[in-house]
């Protein structure tokens, strides 16, 4: 079956596959970011404008994002520049989801977060506020032509379906409507806003400077602003946005002088930059050619970083999972020690595999990377993190498989190469192995492919995988669905491929379907029975 010989052509594909990702991947600043002393690394979604946001330049003043060639720009990008500026830093930006912000902070992954975020009760137990660096409104984001956007007061809003992102205030502030149909909290701004086009909601619940940046970006949408008696009832807290520092920051009073040297003019001016400033999309010609045009090298980093997470994290995995399933299948030993020993050492992968398969992959993520830095202080880079999370958890999978393809194997093999003197061992190198994995096979194909879909959970550790840049580009151009589409295509072209390169190498493991039985190594041409006069 020349087993060894297409494994080793697929090993060198794949690595030859990884070395060209990593040449066309920018390469990571994370650590040299983490010791510099006059780096201030400020953790943000970068794409909820106009207070953050994601784009290709310098432009604007826009600063770097760490581990790409990406920039971020926006209303809170400005004041972290002139906070670092007065604490003789520069600024670089950690984009992460918003549930991620908060263990980026407790975890030293970052310095602070300037995030519009409010600072609620819950929130100051875990971290603490400085003074508030921008007031704001709150607001309901509807469709200009709904029923909704001639709102004067809450009770207006009656019978509407409406959201707001998670763990946020706002979303809190539903409850404060009688008789609204309040809906499952979402992730972000760009699923919300693709859920009002949609009009699968009737609103969200915002701050101003959304409302702005959609009536800007999006002439379909429009604002409802409630104020007094008849809007939204806050504390002075809840409609203000603060900067989130570790417990006992040493910078917390620096910072807080910083804040109270910037009048409101000038934030007022920055607010209003913000605004003009965020990007707008490109509307005229062919939506997918300017799509590309415009985001092309983010979708080229989103698709590499998907490759790269799931090559390895398959290869990695099927080691894993070969190692375990040779080991789970040792026979049960004589001695009593080695019994012991066996017995132990299944029982711990046994545990690792029940983990591991048990529990999602975004919360092993998250765990990991956070985890590790809180609990052992150790501060893993997070592509390093997410190949190491990847591979484990696929090992966890493929283990079970490939242990079912040795134990299918015909118990008869395993007694005539026991007969034969061979170890158990032997009899897995060359007897049950080129059978089992050329068995598992369709089943490592769908692994690989399921490994190219789920890595979007990564994005709750900073990983800008393909599904995550997606969300970026589609929260910046308001094009959601041609932006989903588009990640759609390129993940059919993804999976299909692989299926296709996998369904070759298994049709190679599989030899000629042309040969004749009756021909041995002695044998050059078949006997023709009858054809020559017996003597």
């Amino acid at each position: 079956m020349h087993l060894r010989k297409y494994l080793l052509m697929l090993s060198i594909s794949i690595l030859a596959g990884i070395l060209l990702i990593f040449s066309v991947f920018p390469t990571e600043k994370a650590a040299a970011a983490k010791k510099d002393d006059k780096v201030f690394l400020v953790g943000m979604e970068a794409n909820y404008p106009p207070f953050n946001w994601t784009q290709q330049n310098k432009k604007h003043g826009a600063v770097p994002i760490q581990g790409s060639n990406l920039y971020a720009n926006g209303y809170d990008v400005q004041i972290a520049k002139k906070i670092a500026k007065k604490l003789g830093k520069r600024v670089v930006v950690v984009k992460t989801e918003w549930d991620g912000l908060l263990p980026a902070l407790t975890s030293k992954k970052i310095d602070a977060i300037i995030a519009g975020m409010t600072p609620t009760p819950e929130r100051e137990k875990t971290i603490d506020f400085t003074k508030p660096y921008y007031n704001s409104k709150q607001i309901i984001v509807v469709n200009k032509n709904s029923k909704y956007a001639k709102a004067k007061t809450l009770s207006d809003f009656k019978g509407a379906k409406l959201t707001a992102q998670l763990s946020t205030v706002q979303y809190s502030l539903i409850k404060q409507i009688k008789g609204v149909i309040k809906e499952p909290a979402m992730k972000d701004f760009a699923s919300m806003r693709v859920a009002l086009e949609s009009k699968t909601i009737d609103g969200y619940v915002a701050e101003l400077p959304e409302g702005l940046s959609m009536a800007v970006a999006d002439p379909n949408a429009t604002y409802v602003e409630l104020s007094g008696k008849k809007g939204f009832k806050l504390n002075s807290t809840e409609s203000q946005e603060a900067i989130g520092l570790r417990k006992n920051d040493p910078n917390k009073t620096k910072i807080n002088q910083i804040l109270s040297g910037i009048s409101l003019k000038t934030r007022t001016k920055l607010m209003h930059d913000a605004v003009l400033n965020q990007p707008q999309a490109t509307t005229q010609g062919n939506w997918f050619i300017n799509i590309w045009k415009q985001y092309g090298n983010m979708l080229l980093r989103g698709i590499g970083m998907t490759l790269l997470l799931s090559i390895v994290g398959t290869v990695v995995g099927f080691i894993i999972g070969l190692l375990i399933g040779i080991v789970r299948t040792i026979p049960k030993a004589k001695k009593r020690p080695r019994r012991y020993l066996i017995n132990f050492v299944n029982w711990l992968l046994s545990v690792y595999i029940e983990i591991f398969r048990g529990t999602p992959m975004i919360v092993q993520a998250a765990v990991f990377y956070y985890g590790a830095a809180q609990a052992f202080n150790i501060n893993l880079d997070r592509t390093t993190s997410a190949l190491i999370i990847v591979s484990i958890n696929t090992g966890a999978y493929l283990a079970e498989i490939i242990r079912g393809g040795i134990i299918s194997i015909d118990q008869g093999q395993f007694e005539a190469a026991s007969a034969l003197g061979m170890t158990h061992f032997q009899q897995m190198e060359k007897i049950v192995l080129p059978q089992a994995v050329r068995n598992s096979i369709p089943a490592v194909t769908n692994e690989f492919i399921v490994n190219i879909k789920d890595t979007s959970v990564l994005s709750i550790i900073s990983v800008s995988e393909l599904f995550f840049t997606g969300s970026t580009i589609a929260g910046q151009n308001f094009q959601f669905f041609h932006t989903y589409l588009t990640i759609s295509l390129i993940y059919l072209v993804l999976t299909f491929t692989i299926t296709r390169i996998f369904r070759m190498i298994e049709k190679h493991l599989d030899g000629p379907k042309n040969y004749d039985l009756m021909t041995n190594e002695f044998q050059v041409d078949t006997p023709k029975i009858g054809s020559e006069k017996e003597e």
